[in-house]
């Protein structure tokens, strides 16, 4: 991995659409945007704020996710998240991440990913089927 710079800064975007409201990922029974799609669009803000900075055959995983949904978004609204590199420790590397709506903040918290080699790391993980 190319050493980056502190602060820089990802995002990702998306539109609130059936499959991403709670009732429908069946993390909830309200049709408004559902926890694990905001989660997952923080964890996508963090891999393009890192995407460029590593080597070709090396990729993310999360580790670790601490946030706190604080307000609800109805389908039709876009959502945007971003995740700002606050550290990086050997292979952890740790970001402050946001999500807002059109209307304002609905969720924030930290994220940790490590830096891991993509086959190596597939073909461990499927020796799992070998047991």
């Amino acid at each position: 991995m190319k050493q980056p710079d502190m602060n820089i800064k990802g995002t990702a975007k998306t539109i609130v659409t059936e499959d991403k409201l709670a009732i429908n990922m069946e993390s909830g029974n309200l049709a408004v945007f559902a926890t694990p799609a905001m989660t997952t669009l923080m964890e996508k803000a963090a891999c393009n704020c890192i995407a460029d900075y590593l080597d070709e055959n090396e990729t993310t995983v999360g580790t670790e996710l601490n946030i706190q949904h604080t307000s609800a978004t109805p389908k039709g609204m876009n959502v945007t998240a971003e995740a700002v590199l606050i550290s990086v420790n050997g292979r952890i590397i740790s970001f402050e991440v946001t999500a807002y709506d059109e209307c304002g903040n609905i969720g924030f918290g930290t994220h940790k990913r490590a830096i891991v080699g993509s086959e190596r790391f597939t073909e461990k993980t499927y020796q799992k089927l070998n047991k």
